[in-house]
């Protein structure tokens, strides 16, 4: 798998959402194709021209863990495609769920997933 989800033939992360919209809005928004950038090989889309600005002085800090792969599927040593319509901010950083099951599964020990998932990435990639 590569290390960023994107759709097939494509190289749009985070499904074209806004990665900063989540930190300063709470909510995803779409991002508009007039404000992206490249960033290690993939393209990210922003909503504005400031959250373009955010991203580009401090990327690491906006981008969705585990590559916007299902944080829930990492931990199950696992990779499905992260829905940025379930999301969740946990310590500063940004976590995508495959759907509202799977997010509901994660949120019953959040901590516990992380961990597991930071042991399984990004050897994950290569199942």
């Amino acid at each position: 798998q590569p290390p960023v989800h994107t759709a097939a033939f494509s190289h749009v992360a985070v499904s074209g959402y806004d990665p900063v919209a989540y930190f300063t809005d709470g909510r995803p928004v779409r991002g508009n194709a007039q404000f992206t950038t490249a960033y290690q090989g993939y393209e990210y889309r922003f909503a504005s021209a400031a959250h373009l600005a955010q991203f580009r002085a401090s990327p690491a800090r906006y981008l969705p863990q585990y590559g916007g792969y299902c944080a829930w599927a990492v931990a199950q040593n696992r990779t499905a495609p992260g829905d940025p319509n379930y999301w969740r901010i946990v310590d500063g950083k940004l976590y995508l769920n495959y759907n509202a099951d799977i997010q509901h599964r994660w949120e019953a020990n959040i901590p516990g997933f992380i961990q597991d998932a930071n042991r399984n990435w990004p050897a994950v990639l290569n199942h």
